[in-house]
């Protein structure tokens, strides 16, 4: 669904908008694909739209609920393999993974509406970060990976763009 940031919005608003202008974006990126298609590794490091979508849904749980201690599902991560969140097992389905990002976005809207912009909470590494700052760095890591995700999609059918636009 195409979503503007409002051009007049609060500062919280606009943020969550546009993280989900760009969550969209990532869910329709493999719109239309088959499974096959949505799994292709594509790059010499294995990244797949899949595997991307995965990401992006481990990453929004870490940020938005273990950084201000909310609950959160097991995570796809492995200390022996830095980049498992970003691979597709045999036994994950295409719905799964989709079913999994949705969740994480339940999960972080709920913590975006209850949490207040200047609020703190603790990263990974330690460092304490606002609200503001994990919206900001989601915002920018889902638009960075939709760009990914774009020139994978042409690669794989020529598609181009953002979002099917309303006439």
């Amino acid at each position: 669904m195409f979503q503007r940031v409002p051009f007049t919005g609060d500062e919280k608003t606009s943020l969550h908008v546009a993280l989900q202008r760009h969550r969209d974006v990532v869910l329709w990126k493999i719109e239309g694909l088959d499974d096959d298609q949505v799994r292709r590794q594509m790059t010499p490091s294995g990244t797949s739209l899949l595997g991307i979508v995965k990401h992006l849904a481990a990453v929004e749980y870490g940020w938005f609920c273990s950084t201000f201690g909310r609950e959160m599902e097991a995570m796809p991560f492995d200390e022996e393999d830095p980049e498992a969140d970003l691979r597709i097992t045999t036994d994950e389905t295409t719905a799964d993974i989709v079913e999994f990002y949705k969740r994480a976005w339940r999960a972080s809207d709920q913590a975006i509406d209850e949490i207040g912009l200047d609020d703190l909470g603790a990263a990974w590494w330690g460092d304490q970060v606002s609200m503001r700052w994990v919206l900001i760095h989601e915002l920018e890591e889902t638009a960075r990976h939709a760009g990914h995700m774009d020139i994978l999609r042409e690669l794989i059918d020529g598609a181009t763009g953002d979002h099917n636009r309303p006439d």
